[in-house]
């Protein structure tokens, strides 16, 4: 087991109320939560068996749960809302005595880190009375329900219908690379409301049941053998009109904002908080490379890109949970996070070489996996192209990138 911090170090430039709440932590996770244990620096951070990964989703669903009804969830969300009326201090302190235990919350913390504050943005009161809390608490479990097989770079030319019949939406399409689409019972969908307007401005984002007729979910197994992306299919859905987020027809901004927490969550949670500097140093000294020059810059970069990775997110999501303006733009993490895995990928392949391909053991599984990943980070959660062209716009104030269907209708644009 890892020994925790001590006490002084802890609690080092705590006021009296933050040193209290860290005590109510420990106090809790002592009772209820699992000691980190060690593992070995090459563990991956993913599973290939289909009933191991269900478990580690139902565990961590199940631990949201804990967390929850003990009054350790949802800090910052108003307490009419199922949350605490706390500060983003209060998750700060929490997620510092956390990293002392193996529990977690699994894949819930992101879509609740998604779905959250745009509830809180752009939900009735009635949805945020009600939703709120089944989300805080993992009693309903989300998915995200974006891209297509057409439309994941550009995501506004979407082609998932949805027609009114009174008080429901008739869907119909398919969507794909949907992460735990086949364990979760709700999900938040893109679709197509009015196919002659522009792209961006005929999209309505609904709320949909999971398990509603009409509803297929397919698991995709990936290169690295795990299978938690799916493609989802939806034949005569229905879906009331009034459970969606926004206007009809004006989902877009609603769909950023879900875009920008994701960002936040890719590049200053799971991204910052699995640095790979350390790893890299030991491939090097494996391989007998410390001496090279350029493998010892290659080495410098990373650490450097991970520390300022770390600190950014940091930022970002306190930001987030005071549900104020980020001070920096979401996007520059997910590019970020996205260039350090590729530089991280070309580097393993660089210092373990054909070898790293020959043997079966934890280090050439961590090596493939690294290398597989420096692609697929860079497409998910938004490709980084699509990333920098909103860094461009959003942030530099640079012109928009040239395009003929800004203002064409949809319904009059080329579609693979």
């Amino acid at each position: 087991m890892m020994a925790r911090m001590d006490d002084e170090q802890a609690v080092a430039g705590d006021t009296p109320e933050q040193a209290s709440f860290r005590n109510e932590v420990r106090a809790f996770l002592d009772a209820n939560a699992t000691p980190r244990q060690e593992k070995g620096p090459w563990t991956l951070n993913f599973v290939t068996n289909e009933d191991d990964a269900r478990r580690a989703f139902e565990t961590g669903r199940a631990w949201q749960r804990t967390r929850y009804d003990a009054g350790m969830a949802g800090f910052t969300y108003p307490k009419e809302y199922g949350g605490l009326g706390g500060e983003p201090w209060h998750e700060r302190v929490y997620e510092e005595e956390a990293r002392n235990y193996d529990s977690t919350s699994g894949f819930v913390s992101s879509t609740i880190a998604m779905l959250g504050p745009t509830l809180m943005a752009y939900g009735s009161e009635e949805q945020k009375r009600t939703l709120l809390p089944r989300l805080l608490s993992a009693e309903d479990a989300w998915c995200q329900l974006f891209s297509e097989p057409g439309a994941g770079s550009d995501l506004a030319g979407l082609a998932c219908r949805a027609v009114r019949d009174g008080d429901v939406f008739v869907v119909n399409g398919q969507k794909v690379w949907n992460s735990a689409a086949q364990w979760c019972d709700h999900g938040f969908l893109l679709v197509r409301t009015n196919p002659d307007v522009p792209k961006h401005q005929g999209i309505s984002f609904l709320l949909v049941d999971m398990r509603a007729p009409g509803i297929e979910v397919r698991p995709l197994v990936q290169a690295t053998g795990a299978a938690h992306f799916n493609e989802v299919f939806f034949a005569d859905v229905r879906v009331p009109v009034g459970d969606r987020l926004g206007d009809i027809d004006g989902g877009w901004p609603v769909t950023r904002m879900v875009m920008s927490n994701e960002s936040a969550m890719i590049g200053g949670g799971a991204g910052a908080a699995r640095g790979t500097y350390p790893n890299l140093l030991r491939l090097a000294q494996i391989y007998g490379r410390t001496d090279d020059p350029v493998v010892r810059q290659a080495l410098v970069d990373a650490y450097t890109r991970d520390r300022v990775l770390g600190w950014m997110g940091d930022r970002i999501l306190t930001a987030v949970r005071r549900r104020e303006k980020p001070p920096v733009d979401p996007s520059i993490l997910k590019i970020y996070i996205s260039e350090n895995r590729a530089r991280s990928g070309d580097l393993c392949a660089n210092l373990a070489g054909a070898s790293g391909l020959l043997a079966d053991d934890d280090v050439t599984r961590w090596i493939s996996a690294e290398v597989v990943g420096r692609y697929s980070v860079s497409i998910g959660g938004g490709t980084t192209e699509v990333q920098k062209n909103n860094l461009a716009e959003r942030a530099l104030g640079l012109p928009r990138e040239p395009g003929y269907d800004r203002e064409t209708p949809w319904s009059a644009l080329r579609r693979s």
